[in-house]
């Protein structure tokens, strides 16, 4: 998308008209105006200058915001990508964000006051009141009359912009807001011109000049004609004042671009502007400093706060090896990082451009407003018309016509039609991105309120997608801490997932220290309760690991092995109690991996990818809300049903590829809006099918293209605060649209005298002037929007859901292979002996050509292919030897 900045733009009557220009323009595909940011986003293969002329011939002034360099990917050719872009795009931004419109407008109120405090003392104080004047204006009308015009022209001179614009938008065929107030308020001045020059006539005809004002007494509106552009300068001080806070949240973020940074260039730190940083670069962040770009930790040891980012509020321990964000604070230690992302690809740099790109989007129930807006000024002037002539044929004086003809001309408000929606949709933004929840469209922002499903893939997203220990059986006669312990001792050893899983265990429960045994106990020993050293000496000797079945090793001249049951069972013998217990924990998706040393075994830990803490509660908020929750996974029945119980879905679809998961999407959108929530990259078809795409857990990879919603942590109560703040803002939108309806409504038909009551042409002003503002401040209310409480959420009942949306059992089963059966095949693997071997065999087989997705199982020995070209059996064997996996052949 290519952006613009807007200028000249004054009410949604303008937003329409340059939309509608740009529209026009071959090669653009999509344009979308920000009257609140005064932007303009273009997609299509356009030129620049062709866009520019477009806006200027619409009688408006556009010009391309800058881009920041790219960073470069590293090193070479004697150059570096640095964050120059990123600088210039930065202060760029921050120019365009700076509230440049109130000072002047400021200025012009204050000019404004002093002429038209002294207007309305004559006017009201001495006409109406009877204060004092001078001598020589006593009995001199003319003189007085004079006195106003001279003065009301004054007020219209300083505020000669709302003439200038009106004037120049209805010459070019699209009247605005300002043509309006420079209709209502230049026919105002004219008519009482006009009575001012029939007083001189009558002067020189010989009519007495102490009489002239009984002869035209509430013909005169030099008042009105000043009051209407002072007043209107009020509320577009008090809008522009609003407008501006809506934009605070970027503001916010543009502010924590660090400005310099500290190199470490032969050992001695130099301090250099942000721009001079490249890839590849080592810098240091000292305590309380912070990062300057996007890197990984080198050396040193330190608490990183990254809540800018992630409205995270507790601060991240970072070591070697860990990667650090932009605009982070270091808390404590001293860290020496290099640098990875610079410029425009920094997580900070994204996530402004996001936050930017949405406010530079329209939301749906925006192009309502647009619609009216586009019609609504030259409605207003035909009404104002109109109302003349009727009032005119029903008997009443030009002054009393054009004094109602006035009032709907000023009363009349586009603008609060025209920020109804982007201020709220802004504010909206600000507050998701505050809290790490990131908006790419306005369209997300407001179809996240209108959710009536929410799909969760299972791993990473209800899961943590890291497998830990879930149950230690020790055998008879053996304690759990020798358990824990040898199998510490054997898992060390390996760098296998499920090992790493025992390894974190034993070292969190039972400590390191203990865990490694330094005392003099003998070889059957372990860790005693107290916490007393009893365990082994010894470190394992003759280790071997044996691919698809476990591993083994010496510890004091005993063979000791762990590994699966298939591998064990031919080693010692199982127990039917252990054998009972094995299947049941692999009915409920958990690996159960036995240890056995010397001929005797030891026992069995469980091992699996466990359930989220807060996913329970995420998902009990999202049923509060009324919304159903479906989870999909491509594990067995068996499995799928006890995550989907621990977790409370509503239902769980089963046994689906990722190919598969896009069709359930589809099948699911038949029933009501639904949103995805996945880990952006496995499941990006899932993820653009659906109406919201939601891409959890992002930490810094905040540009995931396949999703609407990013959300940079793996918190799925996430979901439900953008659940909870799509709804809070819809609901702000439809306060303003209704705000701005109704005062159109109600207050056109009052000024044109439909009512007893018949309003002055300075109330109409007066209440012109409000409407915008009321809407910005209704729309800040967002910012107090606690969007993690569901205390007062409400239950929206969707009355055409049915019981089920899913089929079950059997039927669910053939759904899935009638869904899976096309373009398949089925090899047989052994060797595979749990989800992270299912892993390293589906990235072989994916990155074969002629391979889509790749769907192995450990449990029953096999993968299934999906083809997108021929099939190849000897590429399909070559890759699983290659990663020490037996190929068996294909299933016919």
């Amino acid at each position: 998308m290519e952006q613009y900045t807007v200028t000249g733009m004054s009410c949604a009557a303008c937003q329409a008209r340059v939309e509608k220009a740009v529209g026009k323009v071959k090669g653009v595909e999509a344009v979308s105006v920000s009257l609140l940011t005064n932007s303009m986003g273009v997609e299509g293969t356009a030129d620049s200058s062709e866009i520019i002329k477009a806006v200027e011939n619409a009688g408006y002034g556009a010009v391309p915001k800058k881009k920041g360099g790219s960073s470069g990917a590293g090193k070479g050719a004697g150059s570096k990508g640095t964050g120059a872009g990123a600088s210039d795009s930065y202060s760029e931004q921050e120019a365009s964000l700076r509230d440049t419109e109130t000072p002047k407008l400021r200025k012009r109120l204050i000019l404004s006051v002093a002429f038209l405090v002294v207007l309305m003392y004559v006017t009201m104080g001495h006409n109406m009141l009877g204060w004092p004047l001078p001598a020589y204006f006593e009995h001199n009308h003319t003189g007085l009359t004079l006195l106003q015009l001279l003065l009301s022209a004054a007020v219209m001179i300083i505020n000669g912009k709302f003439y200038t614009s009106g004037f120049k938008s209805l010459f070019h065929g699209a009247p605005n807001m300002d043509t309006l107030v420079a209709l209502g308020s230049s026919v105002s001045f004219g008519w009482s011109t006009f009575i001012f020059f029939k007083m001189c006539g009558m002067i020189t005809e010989g009519t007495p000049n102490s009489g002239l004002m009984d002869i035209y007494h509430g013909e005169l509106y030099f008042e009105a004609a000043a009051m209407i552009p002072a007043l209107i300068t009020v509320g577009k001080l008090l809008e522009s004042l609003s407008k501006g806070r809506t934009t605070d949240a970027l503001k916010s973020l543009l502010r924590l671009a660090p400005k310099t940074a500290l190199l470490v260039e032969d050992g001695k730190e130099r301090e250099v502007g942000i721009e001079q940083v490249g890839v590849g670069d080592i810098f240091a962040v000292r305590p309380g400093g912070s990062v300057p770009v996007d890197g990984i930790v080198i050396e040193g040891v330190s608490a990183v706060d990254e809540s800018a980012l992630t409205g995270e509020s507790v601060p991240v321990d970072k070591a070697a090896g860990d990667r650090v964000s932009a605009a982070t604070i270091n808390k404590s230690g001293y860290l020496k990082c290099r640098a990875t992302r610079v410029g425009e690809d920094t997580t900070l740099a994204q996530i402004i451009q996001m936050v930017s790109d949405a406010a530079a989007t329209k939301a749906p129930i925006a192009r309502i407003a647009d619609r009216i807006s586009g019609v609504f000024v030259p409605v207003v002037i035909g009404i104002a018309i109109l109302v003349a002539l009727i009032w005119l044929i029903a008997g009443k004086g030009m002054s009393f016509a054009l004094a109602r003809a006035i009032s709907v001309l000023v009363i009349s408000c586009p603008c609060a039609l025209g920020l109804a929606t982007p201020v709220a949709i802004m504010v909206g933004n600000g507050v998701g991105a505050k809290n790490g929840i990131l908006f790419k469209t306005s369209e997300a922002l407001e179809n996240t309120g209108k959710v009536k499903i929410v799909a969760l893939d299972k791993t990473g997203t209800i899961t943590t997608g890291e497998p830990t220990v879930t149950g230690v059986y020790p055998a008879e006669g053996v304690s759990r801490e020798e358990l824990v312990s040898k199998a510490y001792l054997l898992e060390k050893k390996s760098e296998h997932p499920l090992a790493g899983a025992i390894v974190k265990y034993a070292e969190s429960k039972i400590g390191k220290e203990e865990a490694l045994c330094a005392g003099e106990a003998d070889t059957a020993g372990g860790i005693c309760e107290s916490g007393e050293k009893t365990g082994l000496r010894e470190e394992i000797t003759d280790f071997t690991a044996l691919p698809g079945n476990g591993l083994s090793g010496r510890l004091a001249g005993e063979v000791l092995c762990g590994g699966s049951e298939k591998y064990i069972s031919g080693i010692v013998t199982l127990p039917e109690s252990m054998k009972e217990s094995s299947r049941q924990l692999s009915g409920e998706g958990k690996t159960p991996l036995f240890f056995a040393q010397g001929g005797k075994l030891l026992g069995m830990i469980a091992v699996a990818d466990t359930v989220k803490e807060d996913s329970a509660e995420a998902i009990r908020q999202l049923k509060n809300m009324g919304i159903r929750v479906v989870m999909i996974t491509g594990d067995n029945e068996r499995t799928a049903a006890a995550i989907g119980r621990s977790a409370g879905v509503d239902e769980w679809v089963s046994g689906v590829l990722p190919e598969g998961k896009e069709a359930v999407i589809r099948g699911l959108k038949e029933y009501g809006r639904v949103a995805m929530v996945g880990d952006g990259i496995n499941d990006a078809p899932a993820l653009k099918r659906a109406d919201i795409g939601i891409a959890i857990g992002a930490g810094t990879d905040v540009a995931i293209d396949s999703a609407d919603i990013v959300l940079m942590n793996s918190r799925l109560t996430d979901v439900t605060a953008a659940v909870r703040l799509g709804r809070k803002t819809l609901k702000n939108i439809y306060e303003n649209l209704f705000w701005a309806f109704f005062y159109n409504v109600i207050c056109i038909p009052l000024a044109a005298g439909v009512t007893p009551w018949k309003m002055n042409p300075m109330i109409g002003a007066a209440a012109m002037s409000i409407s915008s503002f009321t809407v910005c401040m209704n729309a800040l209310r967002l910012n107090l929007v606690r969007i993690y409480d569901a205390s007062h959420d409400r239950r929206s009942v969707s009355k055409d859901l049915p019981e089920r949306l899913i089929a079950s059992g059997v039927e669910k089963e053939t759904e899935n292979e009638e869904r899976n059966k096309k373009m398949t095949k089925t090899v047989k693997i052994t060797g595979m002996m749990c989800e992270h071997c299912e892993a390293t065999v589906k990235k072989a087989l994916e990155a074969l050509d002629f391979v889509a997705e790749a769907k192995p199982s450990h449990k029953d020995n096999n993968a299934v292919l999906t083809l997108c070209a021929e099939y190849d059996e000897a590429a399909v064997k070559k890759a699983v030897e290659d990663r020490d996996y037996t190929f068996e052949g294909t299933e016919d």
